[in-house]
């Protein structure tokens, strides 16, 4: 009998994750998990800082696969990704489009702030080998995904957002995407852990659930 309950996925298991894939890849993996496994507990902690989980307590992370240390072991969960910059009809009504990233210097852009950075988040961009990082300004900052797409739907500044978030809306014509020609793939999100951790039953279940198989 103590076999088996060591071997049933229960306890508690602390996770921290930027609120892209908490949203996307975290949350409908737990809807289809937790109804089956009631004695698990998973807490979810969105931050944008690249914390660090031994030293925080958590289980494991989810980042893009660039920020992940070198010394955990990190696995797949989702494809790679790319961004997109977007406005709304009635913002290009006023402003001209945008044709290379230095023309962002002088729109009204959307930002976010990073707290791992200091400061403001620049945008990345890259055609034909070339990388670029434009550090742009605008009236707004915000900390959050909902409330800059929400902004950019009314017409307030150009968004930099995850591709998949804004494709609804650009295939309806509530926004506009430009400099889609800068915008290459790169490394989706990552589980990262501890080398050295112990893998429990609960862990296990977890992980191999979100294990990306595209």
């Amino acid at each position: 009998m103590l076999s088996e309950f060591r071997d049933k996925p229960a306890g508690k298991l602390r996770i921290t994750a930027g609120e892209h894939s908490a949203i996307t890849l975290l949350h409908p993996v737990l809807a289809k998990l937790l109804p089956d496994n009631p004695d698990l507990n998973i807490e979810i902690i969105v931050d944008y800082g690249l914390t660090d989980i031994v030293a925080e307590g958590f289980d494991a992370g989810v980042r893009l696969g660039q920020q992940v240390a070198k010394d955990m072991i990190a696995m797949r969960i989702g494809p790679d990704m790319r961004m997109a910059v977007v406005g709304s009809p009635a913002y290009f009504a006023r402003y001209p489009r945008p044709v290379i990233p230095s023309d962002l210097m002088v729109h009204n852009c959307i930002t976010l702030r990073m707290p791992t950075y200091g400061g403001l988040f620049l945008w990345e961009f890259e055609k034909d080998g070339q990388e670029l990082k434009v550090r742009v300004e605008g009236q707004l900052v915000f900390n959050n995904i909902a409330m800059r797409l929400e902004a950019a739907l009314q017409g307030l500044g150009l968004a930099y957002m995850p591709e998949d978030l804004v494709q609804a809306h650009v295939a309806q014509g509530r926004l506009i995407r430009v400099l889609e020609d800068w915008c290459e793939p790169f490394s989706g999100y990552h589980l990262y852990y501890p080398s050295r951790r112990q893998s429990s039953p609960a862990f296990t279940l977890l992980r191999e659930a979100l294990r990306y198989l595209g």
